[in-house]
């Protein structure tokens, strides 16, 4: 089993050169991890599935816009609804899956930022569980990357609760009464996922709002036991793909793009759960220039998205406080 080396003489405040192997592909778990390892892999194996679903999902814009072109059509109505449904069927289980994703996000803080050790000592010793946490962070931008390009997911499900608001409705206006609302879909459930699927990053902003509410739920804990955490891992992934020793060990070539996903995730991750996030001068846990340096210096096809994502999903990269040099290098 690869191992996560050790840190040496970190103070919060400095700077912090990690030089650090970290085996993604290969660490295994500890006795005292398997229990969370478990839970989490269950998870993942589910997210892997959530992916694929999400990547053949195909809408309903065609029937949609043709029943709103043919309000009286009866037949052609009943059609709609039959190919919408399935569709909502399904939004409705991504959803369930991220309200699902948030405990399991939970759980694994709670085991990686405890104050039963140093956050440095967790990342030194619970090496499955930050690969475990890394696939989580892969997971939300490939969820929510693919959620972007698909704007049939905000179109179908907005049809369906037009179409049961108005059955519920005293005057249902040539609305087919017969059509049937989706079981245990209440219309408190279908408002949550409304605000859900109304954000451009569904997945990171409840990963975002699970970190927050961990935070919250442990006011024992210093935020600094999070984010230090989350800050160191984003230097040791930047300096795994600056150190080509380090790429050299990879047994697949994907972990170098799946170690830069996870290095954006965290910086995104950051952002949106420090006070004053990722980009000011007086944040010290991340290097932003250099992990930028580290995406630019990669053939442009393969990390435009996570510039991107860098770009238009973190909270204060427009803040008076980012430096310009940073503004500039993700000026689009």
């Amino acid at each position: 089993m690869g191992s996560l080396l050790s840190l040496l003489h970190l103070h919060r405040n400095a700077t912090l050169k990690c030089d650090i192997f970290v085996d993604f592909e290969n660490a295994q778990p500890t006795e005292s991890e398997q229990m969370t390892y478990t839970v989490v892999d269950n998870a993942l194996n589910d997210a892997a599935k959530i992916l694929v679903d999400l990547q053949t999902y195909k809408g309903a814009s065609a029937e949609i816009r043709q029943a709103i072109d043919n309000p009286h059509n009866k037949e052609l109505q009943i059609k709609t609804w039959n190919t919408v449904v399935p569709l909502v069927n399904r939004l409705k289980r991504f959803y369930e899956f991220a309200l699902r994703l948030d405990e399991t996000v939970m759980l694994l803080l709670g085991e990686l930022c405890s104050d039963s050790m140093p956050p440095l000592k967790h990342l030194e010793t619970q090496q499955a569980l930050v690969k475990q946490f890394s696939c989580l962070l892969d997971f939300v931008l490939k969820f929510d990357e693919l959620k972007m390009l698909n704007p049939s997911i905000q179109n179908d499900f907005s049809f369906y609760r037009r179409t049961i608001n108005r059955i519920r409705s005293p005057n249902p206006n040539h609305i087919n009464t017969d059509l049937m609302a989706i079981e245990n879909l209440s219309p408190e459930f279908a408002n949550r996922m409304s605000l859900f699927y109304a954000n451009a990053t569904p997945m990171l902003h409840s990963l975002a709002n699970a970190t927050l509410n961990f935070v919250t739920s442990n006011p024992h804990l210093p935020i600094e036991n999070i984010t230090e955490t989350l800050g160191t891992m984003a230097k040791v992934c930047q300096r795994m793909i600056e150190n080509q020793d380090f790429c050299s060990r990879f047994q697949n070539e994907e972990t170098v793009y799946f170690v830069l996903r996870v290095m954006v995730g965290v910086i995104i991750l950051y952002d949106h759960v420090h006070p004053i996030g990722a980009f000011a001068k007086t944040t010290t846990q991340i290097d932003v220039r250099g992990s930028i340096k580290v995406l630019k210096e990669q053939p442009p096809t393969m990390v435009e998205g996570l510039l991107n994502s860098l770009r238009y999903t973190t909270r204060h990269l427009n803040d008076e406080t980012t430096p310009k040099n940073i503004k500039n290098m993700l000026a689009a």
